[in-house]
């Protein structure tokens, strides 16, 4: 992850951040020297990326803005989302990679007018271009915006989602695919004034897909490249792990999977490598599930597959270990897990080794022609806080999971986009238990509403929002996880000390 380095200059100088701030004072008349803890305090600017939505001319997009209401923040602010700069076909195909042709098109008009509403806006047909967003003031700490896509026919047709991503520096995929009936894209966004370098590795079952194609693969200034796996390399292979690391500058990654048969979604990166991993959110009415794992390490990863229902911890008939070779991508297929209860994967390291992996779901729902597919990577912890938006008053679900010890949440379901009263409830989950939440609504409703999760007491917990809708009986949904939205940052306290300028 990027780190932000704090440097004092001379004992009289602006300790500055672009996500906070803090002031140096004397030293008062006692000389007290005793080492205070550092504030929190709401960040002051955040950006987010949003992808290019979709290729098809059937697309229907919606983009929500939701910024959390948050004490002690700035009274002024804004929040908005530009298109990124356009290029031209020619200019796309960098070094001989092959990516989709971009169009000339307009940004969606997304604007938020107060913190705890959700602001909406709309995009059509395959011109809606990938955005960069920016939230400044009282709109920044805890900024989300979600973009969801309805596509009713075609290869990736069914319901897309995506929480808009901040740009980083490493990411990874587990549950990529090439060839069959998936067609796989990697979207890379570039928010700064330089270019990006980056690089694409592949790895299977028997690991590493060598390939000079996803090497260097250079990102301009303001725009994003989405990629077409496939012309990476000649292998053709199901359940693939996707490596994105970044040379030089920093983009946002975000994996567009599309499906002949079953549909498509989103597959956001997963949490950074670790022992233990937590999936929450399968549907309870999910058909099948696959677990992909990679261990990135130089040791193999032996785990013990748990699922968390309502009522505790199970173990899944025949599946209760998987062993992951370092730097191969390893499967188990699940079927239907859940078996009409709420439930989330835990993975735990048995047999005493550590290694870390990443680990992401494939969930199907419905049969047969009325198929969809959704991902759900491996997910940090709501932590303080943590916001999704673009809920609907129908077809939305909230998992929580709470694996190591019990918890008390708070949920906020916000005012709603065009009306509508905010309503706050305390969930308490069990340990080793998951939990759904699926009638919590703003008192009168209209439009769409954001939940937000904040932790109250106990162990960690992990959450995913489940976004549902038919269309032509097939049941299209898409799942988004809540980590913590890092809506405060640390800032030392700091005084002047004017003997920093004396020689000893």
């Amino acid at each position: 992850m990027n780190r932000t380095t704090l440097s004092l200059i001379a004992g009289t100088a602006a300790l500055g951040a672009v996500t906070g701030f803090a002031a140096l004072s004397a030293p008062d008349a006692s000389g007290d020297s005793t080492a205070k803890t550092a504030a929190r305090l709401p960040v002051e600017r955040t950006r987010l990326l949003c992808p290019e939505p979709s290729s098809s001319d059937l697309a229907e997009t919606s983009y929500t803005s939701f910024t959390p209401e948050a004490q002690g923040a700035s009274a002024s602010g804004k929040a908005e989302l530009t298109a990124a700069t356009e290029q031209s076909a020619d200019d796309a195909a960098t070094g001989g990679k092959t990516h989709k042709n971009k169009k000339q098109s307009s940004a969606p008009t997304v604007t938020p007018k107060e913190p705890g509403t959700p602001a909406t806006g709309d995009g059509s047909g395959a011109d809606t271009p990938a955005l960069i967003g920016t939230a400044t003031g009282r709109f920044a700490p805890g900024w989300t915006v979600q973009q969801t896509t309805r596509v009713t026919a075609g290869s990736g047709r069914g319901l897309l989602g995506l929480n808009c991503t901040a740009a980083d520096t490493e990411f990874w995929f587990p549950g990529v695919a090439i060839g069959g009936s998936r067609t796989d894209y990697v979207h890379l966004t570039n928010p700064d004034d330089a270019a990006a370098v980056v690089d694409i590795e592949l790895y299977g079952k028997d690991g590493n897909l060598k390939s000079e194609m996803g090497e260097g693969i250079r990102v301009k200034a303001h725009s994003s490249e989405p990629v077409l796996l496939s012309t990476l390399t000649e292998a053709r292979e199901d359940d693939l792990t996707l490596h994105v690391s970044v040379r030089s500058g920093r983009i946002a990654a975000a994996v567009q999977a599309l499906d002949d048969k079953t549909g498509g979604d989103w597959l956001a990166a997963a949490t950074d490598p670790a022992g233990s991993l937590v999936l929450p959110g399968i549907p309870k009415d999910a058909t099948d599930v696959r677990l992909i794992a990679f261990a990135p390490g130089d040791s193999d990863a032996d785990l013990t597959v748990r699922l968390a229902s309502p009522s505790g911890r199970i173990t899944p008939a025949g599946n209760e270990s998987l062993h992951v070779k370092s730097r191969m991508t390893a499967t188990v297929d699940l079927g239907d897990v859940t078996r009409g209860e709420a439930g989330s994967l835990l993975l735990t390291p048995s047999g005493g080794t550590q290694a870390p992996v990443v680990a992401a779901l494939r969930v199907v729902r419905g049969k047969g022609d009325h198929q969809e597919t959704a991902f759900i990577p491996a997910t940090a912890p709501v932590g303080t806080r943590a916001s999704v938006t673009g809920n609907t008053a129908k077809g939305t679900t909230l998992a929580l999971t709470a694996p190591e010890s019990a918890a008390t949440v708070k949920v906020t379901a916000s005012a709603g986009s065009k009306g509508g009263t905010a309503v706050t409830k305390q969930y308490t989950i069990k340990a080793g238990t998951t939990r759904n939440v699926d009638d919590l609504v703003p008192s009168g409703l209209e439009g769409t509403y954001a939940l937000t999760v904040e932790t109250v007491s106990g162990g960690p917990v992990y959450a995913a929002r489940t976004l549902e809708a038919t269309d032509g009986g097939v049941p299209a949904f898409t799942v988004q996880t809540l980590p913590d939205d890092r809506g405060t940052v640390a800032v030392p306290h700091t005084e002047q000390d004017l003997s920093v300028l004396l020689k000893k």
